[in-house]
């Protein structure tokens, strides 16, 4: 029988056996380089790196952690000529409200994992029935199992937002809410505008200023404010390596990405190690390393670390030219109720994220960082049903 391209196909993650055992000996395989330095100041530690690739190629349980991911209801689309892979849990709740969640770089849906039971079945996460929600977490084009990419111009965040939207009216949900950080977050704030009339309001965390720009002007800046501007500063001139890299040669970087699992693994936990928790000395200290190494298999199993690396190169370049001719304002403005929640590591500064201050719920946590759904994810679930109960 044919399949028409709009249809909902059930999915499930199956890798060949071939592949696990291949990624086991390309690690046990790795010609390391020599350590220069101390710390993490040049980037991940020799030391610590060898232990982490040690443990993924040995004692991970790849096939333990692949039966769990099975256990979602996972599934696949075509939208614009594109296979787009995503979660759908419905909750048991008659009045739950569909709730879109989309991750950003260097993430994926695992990120959600721990909190899609609190969102879905509050009751049973000391809750209240009345927060519920279904929950749908579609991976990016060029990500995870939404690949491979069928062209360029999937980094564009409007076109990713429209077929998004597309996907939800697919599942039948004409009015939705929507959450995400990062890339996540750009895509979260343009579905109101692809989508007018549909998103009920879109909750995030951590946006920040934009990477490439002028200073931040800190002496119009105080308390709270002034403090993470000076960090995003600092984050400016010695963190930003990996952006312009990604931002500007993604091709070339793509061959060490698709060669070498010790190359993907210290790319993704360079930034767990940054932009986690603060108080956390190490990644695994900020969220479950069995997690962070379930993710970072599928973009070595998926090859898309290189397809990643493309999309930021592509969403790069639509951002310039969206700032352009926004006359240089990125923000454009609130197009639904919005709410953010601010962790320990973010950069989000109030006065720039929202200068004609049309957020009304911002919220400010004391730890946590980047990865909230992974680090915090009580919090993140509490801040999602405070912000969204006051818009049912």
């Amino acid at each position: 029988m044919t399949q028409n391209s709009t249809d909902i196909r059930p999915f499930r993650i199956e890798i060949p056996q071939a592949e696990v055992d291949g990624l086991r000996a390309r690690l046990a395989g790795t010609r390391w380089p020599a350590a220069v330095g101390t710390g993490w100041s040049r980037g991940v530690p020799l030391d610590y790196l060898r232990g982490l690739a040690g443990y993924w190629g040995g004692e991970f349980d790849w096939r333990e952690q692949e039966a769990k991911l099975n256990e979602l209801p996972q599934f696949t689309t075509e939208i614009d000529g594109q296979t787009i892979h995503f979660v759908h849990v419905r909750s048991a709740e008659p009045d739950a409200v569909p709730l879109l969640l989309t991750h950003g770089w260097p993430g994926s849906f695992v990120d959600f994992l721990r909190v899609i039971g609190p969102l879905t079945d509050p009751a049973a996460h000391g809750g209240d029935p009345a927060d519920a929600f279904h929950v749908v977490i579609p991976s990016l084009p060029g990500f995870g199992f939404s690949t491979p990419v069928s062209g360029e111009g999937w980094g564009n965040l409007f076109r990713v937002a429209a077929a998004f939207a597309e996907l939800m009216s697919r599942l039948g949900y004409e009015r939705f809410a929507a959450q995400g950080g990062d890339v996540g977050a750009g895509v979260s704030g343009m579905l109101p505008m692809v989508a007018p009339g549909r998103v009920l309001g879109v909750h995030l965390n951590g946006p920040a200023p934009a990477p490439f720009g002028p200073p931040l002007e800190l002496d119009a800046l105080s308390g709270a404010d002034r403090e993470r501007a000076e960090r995003f500063e600092q984050w400016r001139e010695t963190g930003m390596g990996y952006l312009h890299l990604q931002a500007t040669r993604p091709q070339t970087l793509s061959y060490g990405l698709s060669d070498s699992p010790a190359m993907q693994l210290a790319w993704i936990v360079e930034k767990f190690a940054e932009w986690t928790d603060p108080a956390a000395t190490l990644p695994e200290d900020a969220v479950d390393i069995d997690q962070l190494l379930t993710a970072v298999s599928i973009y070595w199993f998926t090859g898309s670390g290189a397809s990643s690396a493309h999309f930021t190169y592509e969403g790069m370049r639509a951002f310039r030219e969206f700032v352009r001719q926004a006359g240089g304002n990125p923000t454009g403005g609130v197009a639904a109720p919005t709410g953010v929640a601010v962790f320990a590591a973010d950069h989000s500064i109030k006065p720039l994220v929202d200068p004609a201050n049309e957020i009304t719920h911002w919220t400010e946590h004391q730890t946590g960082g980047h990865f909230p759904a992974m680090e915090s994810p009580e919090d993140l679930v509490n801040d999602i049903r405070s912000f969204f109960s006051t818009l049912r």
